[in-house]
Order: structure tokens, then sequence, then C-alpha cells
């Protein structure tokens, strides 16, 4: 029985002509072109409505995604603010083509360890920051992210397959959680309750839990990090992510505007990693420093989770086995959905 994180996707499908398992998250791929692979809708798109894609800057040898800003491609993990390489790399490719667009560390539970020991270092620390500096930390993370947002999209396109209206709404999705962390950092109340001893008052007071480890899916990977880091951030935890194998740029590249923002060396650490991921997910759900666990994905690998972590009783969230129906209709145009 495995007692850590099993893919669910064994190999990646070749996408043309028929659809793939990831787009159809989306029943608009289905009744409409899809982004070319050169990422530009076609000319027919204009006649069925679709807004075509202004200002997709040339992609280039230096700058092979064609982003504003190239430097937003991170193809590495992150631990305690350094950029961190591994002796394996795994490839992540284009959906819409199977083309390799990059390559991330096949990282292990070795990097993961020091990843959670940075963590905890840092948590004795930032927990000491106020509401208000926590605030102020997440109003200009919103800012860049927010400056940076096509291009966030873009890689969404690139390494998810969403076409380009559905990729930059989960991008300004994605924003909204950081914006609303913001709001709420200055409004964690503790609470007065009665106490039966004249004279005395009984009262709480909320404390950061302490490291987080937060494990994201492919399907929304911009949306799902910012749900989960947002709130991290603004009550004073840190956080050891394990981004998908499928879509880790989308969340590198807003670790990046996190850093660029002034969140603190140690505070969000990345893991990324294909091969190892069952051993990567044993130790983020078995080690006694994580004391709080994130996950979004499947009931199965849900339960596994639950079940390694009842041993340091962790607190647990977990969003388990969404279904997504849609309806494809007899003319739908399949080979450019």
């Amino acid at each position: 029985m495995y007692k850590g994180l099993r893919s669910t996707l064994h190999h990646r499908p070749s996408l043309h002509p028929r659809l793939s398992n990831r787009c159809l998250i989306t029943a608009i791929a289905a009744f409409h072109p899809r982004v070319s692979p050169n990422h530009l809708i076609p000319p027919s798109a204009s006649a069925r409505g679709i807004r075509m894609v202004s200002n997709w800057p040339k992609v280039t040898k230096e700058n092979p995604l064609g982003l504003d800003d190239p430097t937003l491609l991170i193809q590495h993990g992150i631990i305690n603010g350094q950029y961190i390489d591994a002796e394996e790399t795994f490839a992540v490719d284009d959906p819409a083509t199977g083309k390799i667009i990059g390559h991330c560390p096949d990282m292990t539970a070795e990097d993961t360890r020091k990843a959670i020991d940075v963590a905890h270092k840092a948590f004795k620390s930032y927990r000491t920051t106020t509401p208000n500096q926590r605030q102020a930390l997440l109003l200009e993370f919103y800012r860049l992210y927010q400056e940076n947002i096509k291009d966030i999209a873009r890689l969404i396109v690139w390494e998810n397959g969403k076409c380009w209206n559905d990729a930059l709404t989960e991008a300004n999705y994605a924003g909204s959680f950081i914006s609303w962390a913001a709001g709420e950092a200055v409004r964690v109340y503790g609470e007065v309750v009665p106490c039966s001893l004249p004279g005395a008052k009984n009262f709480t007071i909320k404390q950061p839990i302490g490291v987080c480890a937060l494990l994201v899916p492919w399907n929304f990977p911009a949306a799902m990090i910012a749900r989960k880091i947002g709130p991290a951030l603004a009550v004073g935890c840190t956080a050891v992510i394990k981004v998908p194998a499928e879509t880790p740029f989308t969340n590198l590249a807003i670790m990046e505007l996190a850093k660029r923002a002034g969140v603190p060396d140690g505070v969000l650490n990345v893991i990324t990693t294909d091969k190892h991921l069952q051993e990567v997910g044993l130790e983020l759900s078995t080690n006694p420093t994580i004391r709080k666990l994130s996950f979004t994905g499947s009931t199965r690998v849900g339960k596994m989770l639950a079940k390694n972590a009842s041993g340091t009783l962790k607190k647990l969230s977990l969003e388990l086995g969404g279904n997504a129906p849609l309806i494809i209709f007899e003319d739908a145009d399949l080979p450019t959905a």
C-alpha cells in the first residue's frame, strides 16, 4: 500500500486530434477554437465571437514562451529564497502540441526535509509580524500580480492547455484570493467568553499554527495556489508547497512575484517533483514539524494523506473528488477544440 502520493497521470497524452483530459476542465474548449500552437487565435475565431489575443510578445530563443517578463519563467525549486536544482529533471510540455517547453528539478524527500526545516526557522520571525505588516505585504503582492496578470494567463495556456479567455479568467480569479487575504489579515479576532467565576473573564486569541504543507493541483494552477498561500501569509504561517509536475511554471511565477513583493526568504518554499512524488508526499504528511496540510485532489489520495497525518494529529483541509460534467453538442469542432 502506498503511504505517500501517487500520480493520477501515468502518461501525458497526445492531444491532437482529440480532447485531452486536461481540456475537459471547461466546456468552452469543446465549442470554440482553442489557442493555436503558436498561441494566436486563428482568424476564423473572430467570426465566432472570440476575443482576439492582443499584445502577445514574439516568441524568441531568449523568450521561448513569449512573456512580457521572461524572468517569470522559473525552472527551479525554491528553498529559503534561493533557486534549487537537482541531479535529475523532468520535462514540462505544451498539451496543445506535446512539445517540451521547459524542465524542472525532480526534487526528493531530502530536499523536502530541508525546505521544512527552513520554513520552521522562518516561522519564528514571520509569526511576530503585525497584521498591518502582513496586509501591506499582501497588497504589494497583489499589485505586482495584477501588473503581470497576462503573463500568468500565458503560462496557464502554455502548460495547462486552457484557451486564452479561460486562462485569463482563472488568473483574475486567483488575484481575488490574494486581495481577499490582504483584507482579512487585519481581521483575525479572538473572542471573549463568559466565565462562571465572579470578576473573571475568559478570552481566546488566534495565533498562526506553524509550518503548512500545501499540495496544489494542475487543473487550476494559479487559483489553487493563491487560495492556499494567501491565508497562510495573512495570519503569519510559513509553507512548503508541492507544485504539480504538469503545471509548475504558473506556480513558480506566482512565487517569484511574492518574493519581489517582499515575502521573507524561507516563508514560501517550493518543491518540484515527478518521479519522487510518493516520497515527497509521505514526508509532507508525516513530518512532525508540519502542523497543517492542505490538499486539493482525488479522494483516494486524500484518504492516504489523512491516514499518514493522523500520527502527528495535523490539521487538515481536504478538497476532494470534484466533478466537472459538461455537454458536447454534435456540431462541436473537436479537433480544433
